[in-house]
């Protein structure tokens, strides 16, 4: 092999933090190599929120076409072409990825290596080319972003029968019959919905008590409600054991339920239940990086790994799987690299949303968080019905929820189960951002009538 080529920085993946990293440092006079596996955008971009937010939009339509009678339209039969759907999915993924693509390639001082790379030295990689070719790289700088992948499903028979996932679902082209989820977070759900709006009968198989376990329980009962009200069976505390497929085609899953075992026969299996992490080809034992017991790398405060001048950012380290946090790491990894500051970590503040309909929009604490803590608290809530933009365009499902510090006034957290509750969230994100007290927004002018006017109403719950 020729000898190595040496560069000021490496980067392995390009999630939104790993294509924004090796520009900012190429801008910055750096000689930067960059290498991605697959296809440009990490798992958000390809697999992840562009696809299936773009897929969520195509249910929506289905579902407010369902519902025109109520608003005096009427309209014909509805039906899905998921044909259709997908291929307006994949034209904008591929539209995004171009894009990303064509900002790296045209970066001065970045060189873009498609092939995969794994660990010989703590500073040196060999990375296999999609050409065939094989290069050895070295920089005394090197950031890992390989992302994670969904967990293969680990139940008797599974092996044997086609499973689907996050990444696969997304490949049919025909609409399962019945479709059996097994996993009750944000995943889960966001199919779960999407395909039953499509035209699917959904079962969603839930092992911990209820759905959405990191949630407060009137949020997870809220969504059942929801779900169960459009035509979905969620079963909690119910395990799968085993499953097979039937010589017809169908599967049948074996689950345990607090009422003893049943079976459950569907078209089609997703497994939504867990990711894994990306380490194992990257051979990081050959540069001595640790990993957690679970194979992510482990990181401190400001993303250093324990060999010096290594460093992970996104979901490979752990942590919120979000790309906004993927984002903020790199954001701490300019300001130390470049800036010479000491960002970290510590104490940020990292909202999310579950793109259901109603959306969840949820930041800081829960309410079972604070009194965990012994937090002195008091909670505001406000059903949707109250809210006047919600009642005039037909969306009242679900509440606002915020949990305020009864000594300071401070908002602690919020959850928004409400028709774009991502973003009325985001107002009190930043209203905790600028540590305002509840009054602030209790008090404020909001427009009427948006739905952050319901912010007026909400936190006026803790006056009465």
């Amino acid at each position: 092999m020729p000898q190595a080529t040496t560069y000021d920085a490496i980067v392995i993946g390009t999630s939104r933090g790993g294509r924004l990293l090796p520009i900012t440092l190429a801008k910055a006079g750096r000689n930067v190599a960059l290498i991605e596996r697959d296809h440009i955008g990490g798992v958000c971009v390809n697999v992840g929120c562009t696809p299936t937010k773009t897929m969520v939009a195509s249910a929506r339509v289905a579902y407010l076409a369902r519902r025109g009678s109520e608003y005096g339209v009427h309209t014909g039969p509805i039906s899905v072409d998921l044909q259709a759907v997908l291929q307006r999915k994949q034209g904008i993924v591929e539209g995004a990825r171009k894009g990303h693509e064509n900002l790296l390639t045209a970066a001065q001082g970045l060189d873009l290596l498609r092939g995969e790379a794994h660990f010989t030295a703590p500073k040196t990689l060999e990375v296999s080319l999609q050409d065939g070719e094989t290069r050895e790289i070295t920089a005394p700088l090197i950031v890992i972003d390989t992302g994670v992948r969904p967990a293969p499903l680990a139940i008797k028979g599974a092996e044997s029968i086609p499973v689907l996932n996050s990444t696969t679902l997304m490949e049919l082209d025909t609409l399962p019959e019945h479709l059996l989820i097994l996993g009750g977070g944000y995943i889960g759900l966001e199919f779960g919905q999407m395909f039953r709006r499509f035209g699917s009968q959904v079962t969603i198989i839930q092992r911990r008590p209820r759905l959405l376990m990191s949630e407060d329980e009137d949020v997870s009962d809220e969504i059942t409600k929801m779900f169960r009200e459009e035509g979905i069976t969620v079963l909690t505390g119910t395990t799968p054991q085993q499953v097979e497929q039937l010589s017809d085609g169908r599967i049948q899953l074996t689950v345990r339920t607090p009422q003893g075992d049943q079976q459950l026969t569907g078209s089609h299996l997703l497994a939504a239940a867990g990711r894994i992490p990306n380490t194992e080809a990257l051979t990081p034992e050959a540069a001595g990086i640790h990993l957690d017991q679970e194979g992510y790398i482990q990181v401190n405060e400001r993303l250093e790994t324990n060999v010096p001048g290594v460093y992970a950012m996104g979901d490979v380290r752990g942590g919120p799987a979000f790309t906004h946090a993927s984002y903020d790491d790199f954001r701490i990894l300019r300001t130390n690299l470049l800036e010479h500051g000491s960002a970290s970590m510590w104490d940020r503040l990292v909202p999310h949303t579950i793109f259901i309909d109603p959306q969840l929009g949820r930041v800081g604490m829960t309410e079972n968080e604070a009194r965990k803590q012994g937090r002195n608290i008091r909670v505001a809530k406000l059903p949707m019905t109250a809210v006047p933009r919600a009642l005039e365009t037909g969306e009242t499902r679900g509440f606002m929820k915020a949990v305020v510090d009864a000594d300071t006034q401070h908002i602690l957290g919020c959850a928004i189960l409400s028709i774009e509750g991502g973003e009325i969230m985001t107002i009190i994100q930043v209203a905790m951002m600028g540590k305002l007290p509840y009054t602030a927004l209790k008090e404020g002018i909001f427009t009427h009538p948006l739905l952050a006017e319901g912010l007026n109403l909400l936190f006026m719950t803790l006056d009465s």
